[in-house]
């Protein structure tokens, strides 16, 4: 995983800081933390908390940067008015004509009761005090209004800043913004904001005389339609609330689901801003973002010419690269995740109704996994991954024939696809007790029971296939044999997950690329789960209708398939009579039936 390293015996976490943010981050090209362990495994799951939390910070420091003419604009309109508020506020707490004339009889009196006398000069004062505050309050506000005003315009003349700062920083605060202290930018502000209160302080003067038909004079003074930007308050912007949601998990998808959520979510945040308010998702900024989508690149993310580039940012400049853009399957699971999530937020009364309901796109029609003939498969296994290569420690030696023979999960996923018709992930994590011996049939056993955190795509997915034939010819049960044997738990122990938990997802990409050097491949349609699709045409061609063996693929009905040795016997021949009908007429595997050399590589 190139988010851990060693450093002596302990590991890691470290993440490339995105270019545009680097000087934002006091010149760091890399963020390091400790993640206080010794074992690699732990590794890899303690990793994926700090990543995500240092991507969090660079959305926010996106989110804060930019400080645009819209805002400026908002923060004049902004302070023009909050200081004229402010001084008819004061205003209207001074006191009236009244209330002064009864401070004054409220002091002849208890001049009456002698309660003041001229021997208590100290008591005099006091009691005198309270009504020169009163009757010079009206005059006292002015003064100090008209003293502001003059401080500012020499401010505005002499380029300070410091006396109009607070207001400047309370902007950038309340609409959380980057903005640099003594910054060019920091600067226009402040004199922006200078203006907008000399013209304000100007309307209070006028007011003072009963004046209240002043307008400001200063052009760049003006209303606005509103803040740009919108602010969520504490705990209420959309990804805050996305962890809500996902603590709660409604629909109980895997984790890796939901981290799959998380990351097209974090898409739609870098649209809207990580301050917008989840309260204000809507069908335009749902449309706007779709159509960003679609011009997105493939793999962006991991594209090094993109690195350090927002969603639109990187729309923009592969405009000139023109990468392959993702297709529409994938821009509708970006809006899946988002509907599920707004579907959530109806419920849960934030949203009235879900923006993303019907905004799917139409589905392409030549999309679909192609199934491989027996030509493409007689190529594939007669060629170095099965047959033999030079090496397995880099791609390209797998590819070049040798003597150095693969007998791990690169080997026997592809074949147990083929003759089973099961999700390469659920093969690659087995454990050695998923595959036994069930009252003479051996059989594999698909569940997200036992350890090593294994997962299954649903409720359905759980189920019990019987082992084919032709694996069995092939020696599959020599192989588990053999590995039980060396005290492995897992049946392929070289298998892993990457850092978004997808089992053997490295090299399901690697196959797709051996397919394109095989020649077998030529753009979209090939990959591994070509092989599940072959399997349940197999079953088709063997007379099976799709109702009858749903199950086998983890489509239907898997009652009875639950704990070890639950299943009837006569269930369990049914489905070995299922499986021991995929077949594919003219695909020769002989050869792998005789070994080919001395050296294995089998997960050891």
């Amino acid at each position: 995983m190139s988010y851990i390293f060693r450093r002596g015996a302990s590991y890691y976490a470290r993440l490339k800081v995105p270019v545009d943010l680097v000087e934002l981050s006091g010149n760091k090209k890399e963020l390091v933390k400790a993640l206080g362990t010794k074992d690699r495994e732990e590794a890899k799951r303690l990793v994926m908390p700090v990543i995500e939390s240092w991507r969090r910070d660079f959305d926010d420091m996106r989110a804060r940067r930019n400080l645009s003419e819209e805002d400026k604009a908002s923060a004049i309109w902004e302070h023009y008015e909050t200081t004229l508020e402010q001084s008819e506020q004061r205003r209207r707490s001074f006191p009236t004509a009244a209330e002064i004339n009864a401070e004054k009889d409220s002091i002849y009196r208890r001049i009456d009761r002698r309660e003041i006398t001229s021997d208590d000069f100290v008591g005099m004062i006091n009691a005198y005090t309270d009504y020169e505050l009163m009757l010079g309050a009206r005059t006292y506000d002015t003064k100090h209004r008209e003293r502001r005003l003059t401080a500012l315009t020499n401010d505005l003349i002499s380029g300070e800043v410091k006396r109009i700062a607070p207001a400047a920083q309370k902007f950038i605060n309340d609409n959380r913004l980057f903005v640099e202290p003594h910054s060019e930018g920091y600067r226009d502000l402040c004199n922006r904001l200078i203006r907008a209160e000399i013209e304000a302080l100007k309307r209070t003067l006028e007011r003072d005389e009963g004046n209240y038909a002043g307008e400001p004079q200063d052009p760049i003074v003006k209303p606005t339609n509103g803040p740009l930007r919108a602010a969520a308050e504490p705990g209420q912007s959309l990804i805050e609330v996305f962890e809500q949601y996902t603590t709660e998990n409604p629909n109980q998808v895997r984790v890796d689901t939901l981290n799959q959520a998380r990351r097209d979510i974090s898409l739609f945040v870098q649209h809207v801003g990580r301050t917008y308010p989840v309260t204000s998702i809507n069908k335009k900024n749902v449309r706007e973002w779709k159509a960003l989508l679609l011009k997105y690149p493939v793999k962006a993310a991991e594209t090094k010419i993109f690195q350090g580039m927002s969603l639109g940012q990187i729309v923009q400049h592969n405009e000139k690269v023109a990468k392959p853009t993702i297709t529409k399957r994938t821009v509708n699971r970006h809006l899946s995740s988002l509907g599920a999530y707004c579907k959530w937020l109806v419920r849960n009364g934030y949203l009235d109704q879900n923006p993303v309901e019907g905004m799917a796109l139409n589905k392409e029609k030549h999309s679909k996994t192609l199934t491989f003939t027996p030509e493409q498969m007689n190529v594939l296994f007669r060629s170095p991954l099965f047959v033999g290569c030079q090496s397995d420690t880099q791609p390209r030696f797998i590819k070049r024939p040798g003597n150095f023979q693969i007998r791990d999960h690169r080997y026997w996923v592809p074949l147990i696809m083929l003759f089973s018709g099961a999700r390469p992930g659920e093969i690659a994590q087995l454990a050695i007790p998923d595959v036994r011996n069930d009252k003479g049939t051996w059989i594999m056993h698909i569940t997200d029971d036992g350890e090593g955190g294994k997962q299954v795509k649903n409720q359905n997915s759980k189920r019990i296939l019987p082992i084919h034939t032709q694996l069995l010819e092939l020696g599959f049960i020599d192989y588990h044999t053999m590995t039980k044997e060396t005290g492995h738990d897992r049946l392929f122990p070289n298998a892993e997950r990457n850092s978004r938990g997808q089992m053997i997802a490295d090299f399901s990409r690697m196959f797709s690329r051996y397919l394109t050097d095989l020649g077998i491949k030529n753009g979209r349609g090939y990959s591994q789960y070509s092989f599940r699709h072959g399997a349940a045409d197999a079953l088709r061609r063997a007379g099976f209708l799709d109702h009858e063996f749903k199950f086998l693929m983890g489509h239907g009905d898997t009652s009875m398939t639950g704990k070890y040795g639950m299943m009837p016997q006569g269930m369990l021949e049914k489905r070995a009579e299922l499986i021991n009908a995929i077949s594919y007429p003219g695909l020769d595997l002989e050869h792998l039936k005789t070994p080919q050399g001395k050296n294995t590589s089998r997960g050891s």
